[in-house]
């Protein structure tokens, strides 16, 4: 017989069109609202935006809320809904599609003004607005979002992906300079520059900063983590999220299908909270899985990069503790002998010539070509390749390995820009050792939390002391000297696999 009580929320079986705007499911909508302060709720006078509604759950389950918390205050239903829709509740949609199906989801009906309405506005759109509006071309750029004039120039009848919410010098137009007290929702997250998602510019921060701009008591926004990293246009975005103090509130989720079923949004995702009257430390919170989560109170600054994980903070601060020398003071930078990572030099040895290592191999390069920057060509150099291991990736088994073609390079010998030069020494054995040191996992697992991308840069190695070369290093051994804990040893060895 058929289980005639099966009743599921249509917003849960909603299929994402694409990663570059994911539906949010009802539960997690719910999740963030929880993280508002629930008084907002019971007053009649609170102002709810999203102005990136796609299914419009958000609104959906604000007005649940309201009309819960002001069945005192307003006890006829009618009124009460009347109320939290005409005066409370108000949506931007990102495209004409899901303003039909925001509309639907709220007022239960895709015109505000149409039969089955459950509150009459005077409009079709009601408190939920959409326009096809056109970008703005400077030299090529749309110069809100920048995105391509060659692919977004369309026609009239095409959509346009020129979202109304950031398309604008003044936010507050749409509807009439209201004061917002919560803005709220998931914004578009990138907008593809032609047919690869590999060159995709990301939005998501436009929508973030055009939200402060408007002042609102707080903003709660779910968006992907790969802010914390920086990087293409991220980098100022990511300094001021650092440095804001009114982010109360992060909840971060390294696996993005730990929220967007079968969505994978790579570096995962996260939402926050920022609250204007607040100041001072923040709440973050990783969520591995549906059962497990650490919560820490912290600076988001207190590094000068994000270290996501709260128990990667805890060992990160172990080891600075120790005030000691740390390997970026003697890693070299990048191209330390001015070698171009193409560069193949010859087959046959000349007598002024020295070996060149390079991606394809052993050759030989004449020395009048090499540019001795730091007097490392005399020296035992060790090196890794420039991009890391793996790609920023885990593997199968979910460890990183962070380094690969770990060597020494010994005097006469030289390498092209594919490779990266930790340090130099007079002796073999000193190098051999530091090699010894740079596969522990304790090593890469430091690395791991300073990485901003897929290379290994000087910058990297900040959080990793640097040692007595004289003898080699074991992970114990490094383990005992930061009195590390049994947890955050089994923490380091989860996520990093041993090295050959």
């Amino acid at each position: 017989m058929a289980n005639n009580n099966y009743n599921p929320d249509v917003l849960n079986c909603i299929a994402n069109l694409s990663n570059d705007e994911v539906f949010t499911p009802p539960e997690l909508a719910n999740k963030m609202l929880d993280l508002l302060p629930q008084e907002l709720f019971k007053s009649s006078k609170t102002t709810f935006l999203d102005p990136f509604t796609k299914s419009g759950v958000f609104l959906r389950e604000i007005v649940k809320r309201l009309d819960r918390g002001l069945a005192d205050e307003i006890p006829d239903r009618q009124k009460r809904v009347d109320h939290i829709l005409h005066n409370q509740v108000f949506g931007i949609a990102c495209t004409e599609l899901t303003s039909l199906l925001a509309r639907r989801s709220v007022y239960c009906s895709k015109t505000a003004n149409g039969k089955y309405c459950i509150s009459k506005f005077e409009t079709q759109e009601g408190n939920i607005l959409y326009k096809n509006i056109k970008h703005t071309w400077v030299n090529g750029k749309c110069k809100y979002c920048g995105a391509s004039q060659s692919v977004y120039d369309r026609g009239s009848e095409a959509e346009q992906y020129a979202y109304m919410f950031i398309h604008t010098d003044n936010p507050k137009q749409f509807f009439k300079n209201m004061k917002f007290d919560v803005i709220i929702g998931n914004p578009p997250y990138q907008l593809s520059d032609g047919g690869n998602s590999a060159s995709a510019k990301p939005l998501y921060h436009l929508f973030v900063e055009q939200s402060i701009k408007i002042q609102p008591k707080f903003i709660c926004a779910i968006i992907p983590a790969r802010w914390y990293a920086g990087g293409k246009g991220l980098d100022e975005f990511r300094s001021k999220m650092l440095s804001d103090k009114r982010i109360c509130n992060i909840v971060d989720y390294p696996n993005s299908a730990d929220c967007f079923n079968g969505v994978n949004i790579a570096g995962g995702v996260c939402y926050f909270l920022w609250a204007i009257n607040e100041y001072g430390e923040c709440i973050v919170t990783n969520v591995k899985g549906e059962k497990h989560a650490n919560l820490e109170k912290r600076n988001l600054d207190e590094f000068s990069v994000f270290v996501r994980d709260n128990i990667a903070v805890h060992i990160v601060r172990k080891v600075m503790s120790h005030k000691e020398k740390n390997m970026d003071t003697v890693v070299a930078s990048r191209n330390a002998f001015n070698i171009a990572s193409n560069e193949r030099g010859h087959k046959n040895k000349k007598a002024s010539d020295y070996i060149l290592l390079s991606s394809e191999g052993v050759s030989y390069i004449d020395s009048k070509e090499i540019f001795d920057r730091d007097s490392l060509i005399n020296k035992y150099k060790v090196i890794v390749t420039y991009a890391m291991s793996g790609g920023n990736k885990p593997g199968g088994d979910g460890k990183y390995q962070i380094l690969s073609s770990l060597m020494v390079l010994a005097p006469k010998n030289v390498c092209t820009e594919t490779y990266l030069i930790i340090d130099s020494f007079n002796q073999k054995g000193y190098a051999e050792y530091c090699c010894t040191y740079l596969k522990t996992m304790f090593v890469r697992f430091l690395l791991l939390q300073a990485l901003t991308s897929i290379h290994i840069t000087k910058n990297v190695f900040q959080f990793v002391p640097l040692q007595d070369f004289s003898h080699p290093w074991t992970d114990e051994m490094l383990y005992k000297k930061y009195g590390l804990t049994g947890e955050e040893i089994a923490f380091i060895e989860s996520m990093i696999r041993p090295m050959e």
